[in-house]
This record gives C-alpha cells, sequence and structure tokens, in this order.
C-alpha cells in the first residue's frame, strides 16, 4: 500500500507546506476557521491551482490525468455537490450493509436531494466516496453535521474502510475528543501553515 507525499505545496491561502501520511494512517489536522485546511485538502485532490509536488507512492499526481488521481485521492467536502434529483445515480453502487451501518434505508435513494436533511446528505456522501474504493480520504469535517450515534458510525466505517484497505486518511476536525479517538496523530494549521 502507499502513503501520501506532500512537498512544497503551495495554493492561494496555503503554503509552501509539506506533509506525510502513511499507509493506514490518520492524520488530524485542527486549526482555527480560515486558516486553510480546506484549502489544503482541496489543493491535495487538485481541485484549485497550486504548485509543489504530491504522490501517492511512487505515483505523482503531475504525471496522470486529473481524473485518475481524483479516484485514487477523494476529497469529501462537508457539503457534497449532487447533480442529479436523486441519490441513486451518483454511485455505481450502494451497498445495504452501509447503508444500514449509517442508519439509512434503502428508500433515501429515491427521495429528492432537496428533500435530505443535511446529515442524510453528509452520510450518502461517505458510502458514495467509499464504493469507488480510493487509497486516500480527504475529509473535511464528515461528522459536522451529525449527532453523536451518527458521528460514531460514520467514525468505525472510515476507522474500518483504513483498515481494510490500508488507506491514508487526512481528516479535518475541530473537535477534540474525536481527534482523540480516530487520529494516528495530528498537527495544528495557522495562516497556511502546518504547525
Amino acid at each position: 500500500m502507499a502513503s501520501l507525499h506532500v512537498t512544497g505545496l503551495k495554493g492561494s491561502g496555503i503554503g509552501p507546506l509539506s506533509l506525510q501520511v502513511g499507509a493506514g494512517e490518520t492524520l488530524c489536522i485542527h486549526g482555527p476557521s480560515g486558516s486553510g485546511k480546506t484549502l489544503l485538502l482541496r489543493a491535495i485532490a487538485d481541485l484549485d491551482p497550486n504548485s509543489g509536488e504530491v504522490a501517492l507512492g511512487d505515483m505523482r499526481r503531475s504525471d496522470i490525468p486529473a481524473h485518475r488521481w481524483r479516484r485514487e485521492v477523494m476529497y469529501l467536502a462537508p457539503e457534497s455537490h449532487w447533480w442529479a434529483d436523486r441519490a441513486r445515480p451518483h454511485a455505481p453502487q450502494w451497498p445495504q450493509d452501509m447503508l444500514q451501518a449509517l442508519e439509512l434505508d434503502s428508500g433515501v435513494l429515491d427521495r429528492e436531494i432537496r428533500q435530505l436533511s443535511s446529515g442524510e446528505r453528509q452520510r450518502l456522501a461517505l458510502i458514495r466516496v467509499l464504493v469507488r474504493s480510493p487509497r486516500v480520504l480527504l475529509l473535511d469535517e464528515p461528522t459536522a453535521n451529525l449527532d453523536p450515534n451518527n458521528v460514531e458510525a460514520v467514525e468505525q466505517m472510515i476507522m474500518d474502510y483504513r483498515e481494510r484497505h490500508a488507506a491514508a486518511v487526512l481528516w479535518v476536525s475541530h473537535d477534540p475528543a474525536q481527534r482523540e479517538r480516530i487520529a494516528t496523530r495530528s498537527r495544528r494549521m495557522q495562516q497556511g501553515q502546518l504547525q
């Protein structure tokens, strides 16, 4: 399995900065709002203009097409975008066990996205990412809109995925208790720099 290596990454509002997330590791990033945490994740995913080098093992981001990189290194936004009216077309499959683990019935897939709660959309977006089997998860506050029971279920699903796939996980969290539960290690971000 491969580690994520970031070297000299610089973009609007961040860097230059470097970091590494090992296969099977969860690195939590925390810091005040506006410190660049989301910008960091978006730059690693190559969603915003940036310079520097990012690699997954020996696969350098600059050597492959952007769509292929984004299938290996997937970004989960706090509020995901949906291009169809309903959830079902957004993933190649919706495993029943994953839906059940996150307390979602299969009927939620055929309801209009605008009728779903923010927590339902957030949990569905996580499943949508995981069924594509990325090697790196870039998670931007993935439990922000969830009640405590669903926070626990989402954390467990991500940790199980990390262990099963030896995935590298970069997780933005403002919650110190959550970081204590899930992080292999943590770093603070301040004014676009990692400390």
